[in-house]
C-alpha cells in the first residue's frame, strides 16, 4: 500500500486497510494488543487526504479517551495532515469551550472531536456530537463497541440515530462477543441495519436463538435456551469485518494459566452457607428480579474475599486465607506483577500488606479512588521505575486503554461475569512490547460461586470462539 505512514505498519493493519480503508461501513474485529487504534487513524488520514472526510468523531470508553486524545493520535496522525484535535468536556471554562466550538468551523483541515461514550447518554453530549456530524464530512468511529451491545440503552440508541448522519462508520473491538452472540446486533445496526439482513433485534434473535418461556413466581419471561445457525452468522460477519488474533500476526510469547485453589476458613465457610441459605430463602419469594439475584450473588462472592456488605450498608470482615495465599504467590513471583481485584475494600487492604512488606515505593493504584491526575504518573512509574514492582486496581478502571507490557506476572485476586473486562485487562500485558512469557493467576475458592463465575466465562468464551471460526481458547 503506498501511503505516507507516520509509524510503519505491520503486515497485518496492511491488510486491515486494504479491506477496509474507502468502505462507508467496516468493523474492525480485531484483538487487543494488534493494533486495532492505529488502523483507524491510518484510515482516516487516508479517507482525508482523498478529500473523503473532514471530520471525524471518536467515541470511546471513559478510561481510554484521554489515551486516544493524549498519545495515540499524536503518535499515529501524519505530520502533514493540519488538523484540530478537541477532547470532549461537559463541565469546562470558557476559554475551554472556545477549544471546543472550534471543531465546528468549516476551515479547510481536519477536525478531530474525541468524545467519551457516557456522553452520548446525555442530551449536552447528543446535541453536540449532532452538530460536529452535520458541519462536516464526518468518519464516525466506536472504540469497543460493546459498549453498544445492549439494545433498550439510551446511548446505544443516540449512538445509531447519530450513526445515520455520518458518511463513514467503523467499529472497533477484539471481543465483539461477551455475553452472547445477540451482542453482534446494534453494534453492527450502527454500522447498516442491513449487513445482518435484519432491521429488527427480534428477527435476529429468532434466527440465530431458541427462546423458551419461562414463568417465575406469576410471570413469564422469554429466555435463551441455546443458539443456532452460528456457521451461517460467522460467514455473514466475515464480509464487513477483518478478524485478527495477536497469535496470527505478533511475535508475542505464550500466555500461561495456572490456577490457586483457597479453602473457606470455618469462619468463612459458617457465614457462606448462612447467607447461602438466606439468599435461596428471598430468591424463592414471591417477587425477584435480575438485581434481587446479582446482590444475592455479590454478597456470597465478597464472603470468599474476607468481608461482606450488610443490609444497613456496612462492611463486616471475616477472617480469609486469600489474602495470605497472594502474598505467598508474591513472595514466588520475579519481576513485576499486576493484581486484579473487583472490590475497593480488597484493593485497599492489599495495597496495606504490600506496602508492609515491601515498602511504599513498591506499589501503584488504578481504580476508582486514585485521582485522575495521578493515573497516568502511575502507570509511568510501573513501567519505569524498577523499584516499583505492583500495580493494583479493578478491571473496571484500569483494565482498558493502557499498557502494562513490564509485568510478567497477572493475578486475578477475584474475578467478575463480565467476559469483556476480564479480556481487556488479561491483554494490558500481553501487547506489543512484551518480551517474556506472562502468567495468569487465578485465585478461587472450592465449592463456592468462584467456580461458578469461571465456568460463566468459559462458557461464553467458547460460544464466541464459535461465532467468530475460531478455535477454543486455552483458558482458565
Amino acid at each position: 500500500m503506498n501511503y505516507k505512514f507516520k509509524t510503519k505498519p505491520y503486515a497485518h493493519q496492511i491488510t486491515a486497510l486494504e479491506k477496509s480503508w474507502n468502505k462507508e461501513n467496516f468493523a474492525y474485529f480485531m484483538e487487543m494488543g494488534t493494533g486495532k487504534t492505529k488502523v483507524l487513524i491510518d484510515n482516516l488520514a487516508m479517507l482525508y487526504d482523498k478529500g473523503k472526510i473532514d471530520g471525524a468523531l471518536i467515541i470511546a470508553p471513559k478510561g481510554v479517551v484521554k489515551t486516544w486524545y493524549e498519545q495515540e493520535l499524536p503518535t499515529h496522525l501524519p505530520n502533514h495532515i493540519d488538523n484540530t484535535t478537541v477532547l470532549w468536556q461537559s463541565n469546562i471554562t470558557k476559554a475551554q469551550q472556545e477549544k471546543l466550538n472550534s471543531v465546528l468551523e468549516n476551515e479547510m483541515l481536519l477536525h478531530i472531536l474525541v468524545m467519551n461514550v457516557e456522553a452520548l447518554s446525555t442530551e449536552k453530549g447528543v446535541n453536540f456530537a449532532r452538530k460536529f456530524i452535520n458541519s462536516h464530512k464526518t468518519l464516525m468511529a466506536i472504540d469497543e463497541s460493546t459498549t453498544i451491545k445492549t439494545p433498550t440503552a439510551r446511548r446505544t440508541k443516540n449512538i445509531i440515530m447519530l450513526g445515520k448522519q455520518a458518511k463513514y462508520k467503523r467499529i472497533m473491538t477484539g471481543s465483539p462477543i461477551t455475553k452472547n452472540p445477540l451482542d453482534l446486533y446494534t453494534q453492527c445496526e450502527f454500522l447498516d441495519p442491513w449487513l445482518l439482513d435484519f432491521t429488527s433485534y427480534y428477527a435476529f434473535r429468532n434466527r440465530y436463538a431458541e427462546m423458551k418461556t419461562v414463568h417465575l413466581r406469576g410471570r413469564s419471561i422469554q429466555v435463551v435456551s441455546e443458539f443456532k445457525n452460528l456457521a451461517e452468522l460467522s460467514e455473514t460477519v466475515k464480509n464487513f469485518s477483518y478478524r485478527v488474533l495477536k497469535e496470527d500476526c505478533l511475535d508475542l510469547p505464550p500466555k500461561n494459566f495456572i490456577k490457586r485453589h483457597i479453602t473457606l476458613t470455618p469462619a468463612q465457610k459458617k457465614l457462606y452457607e448462612q447467607m447461602k441459605k438466606a439468599a435461596m430463602a428471598v430468591l424463592n419469594g414471591k417477587v425477584t428480579t435480575t438485581m434481587t439475584v446479582l446482590t444475592q450473588l455479590m454478597r456470597l462472592h465478597q464472603i470468599t474475599c474476607g468481608h461482606f456488605t450488610a443490609d444497613d450498608g456496612s462492611v463486616q470482615e471475616v477472617e480469609s486465607n486469600r489474602l495470605n495465599e497472594l502474598m505467598s504467590i508474591l513472595e514466588e513471583t520475579e519481576g513485576k506483577a499486576i493484581i486484579w481485584a473487583n472490590y475497593q475494600r480488597d484493593v485497599a487492604q492489599i495495597i496495606e500488606h504490600i506496602e508492609k512488606k515491601y515498602g511504599k515505593g513498591s506499589i501503584v493504584d488504578y481504580y476508582g479512588l486514585t485521582p485522575q491526575e495521578d493515573r497516568q504518573d502511575n502507570i509511568r512509574k510501573f513501567q519505569n521505575k524498577p523499584e516499583c514492582r505492583f500495580l493494583i486496581g479493578t478491571p473496571q478502571t484500569g483494565g482498558y486503554g493502557i499498557t502494562l507490557t513490564q509485568a510478567n506476572t497477572v493475578i486475578y485476586y477475584s474475578n467478575s461475569y463480565d467476559l469483556e473486562k476480564r479480556l481487556q485487562s488479561e491483554d494490558r500485558a500481553h501487547r506489543i512490547g512484551q518480551k517474556k512469557t506472562v502468567t495468569y493467576v487465578d485465585l478461587i475458592c472450592e465449592d463456592t460461586v468462584d467456580e461458578k463465575i469461571v465456568k460463566a466465562l468459559r462458557d461464553k468464551i467458547n460460544i464466541a470462539s464459535e461465532v467468530m471460526g475460531e478455535e477454543l481458547k486455552d483458558w482458565i
